[in-house]
């Protein structure tokens, strides 16, 4: 078994006993930076940035195409949650070191990612596992069943249903109205960033982000 493979069967065992609530109230009290091609998002009422849907998936649409590298890593989104408080963290509440983070499976750090280049990382959130991110999304009510744009998907390919399966996390572009929806992924088959359309039958749930009406 992969030392990745071991820090995810570990972490779904302490995720029942985690306290995420307290993880969460961390991470919601961190800031974020505005996307380098794009305005400075001004900050709401209540200390978000005013950020569409669409200014979030047009960074996301932007990274189509990045690949990882040999080794399954190397790209800047391991390099920036390597570097980020919230890799101690995640090292700390799943054991292993910040450096096992170079070759990961990067799906959620994709994510995490780009709610952390438009100024959303309190209301996206940041984490490498897609367990506890999903039950991040869960503990602070802001988990449902219906896919919106912008909207964080979580999947499991077993369709267990549970948060305790999911497997892969991405962001919603469009639901279809067929069943499926658009997404934009990082960490696909290809190892790459890519726009696929999934069946929303491996869908565990979606995760909402604070945005600007």
């Amino acid at each position: 078994m992969t030392f990745a493979a071991r820090l995810t069967t570990r972490a779904r065992l302490l995720t029942a006993t985690l306290g995420l609530a307290a993880t969460a109230a961390a991470t919601l009290a961190t800031g974020g930076t505005a996307h380098a091609d794009s305005a400075p998002a001004q900050p709401s009422a209540d200390g978000l940035a005013k950020v569409s849907a669409e200014q979030l998936l047009k960074v996301a649409e932007e990274q189509i195409g990045v690949e990882e590298n040999g080794d399954g890593g190397g790209t800047k989104f391991h390099a920036w949650y390597m570097g980020s408080q919230r890799a101690k963290e995640t090292v700390a509440r799943d054991g292993g070191s910040v450096k096992s983070y170079a070759n990961a499976p990067w799906c959620a750090m994709f994510v995490s990612w780009v709610g952390e280049q438009v100024g959303l990382r309190p209301s996206v959130g940041w984490d490498a596992y897609t367990v506890t991110y999903a039950q991040w999304f869960k503990d602070n009510g802001r988990f449902g069943t219906k896919a919106t744009p912008g909207s964080v998907v979580f999947f499991d390919w077993d369709q267990s249903g549970d948060v305790s399966g999911i497997d892969h996390v991405g962001l919603v572009k469009k639901d279809n109205g067929d069943g499926t929806i658009t997404t934009i992924e990082g960490n696909t088959g290809n190892g790459k960033v890519e726009q696929r359309v999934r069946p929303k039958s491996q869908v565990t749930g979606y995760g909402y982000p604070k945005y600007a009406s």
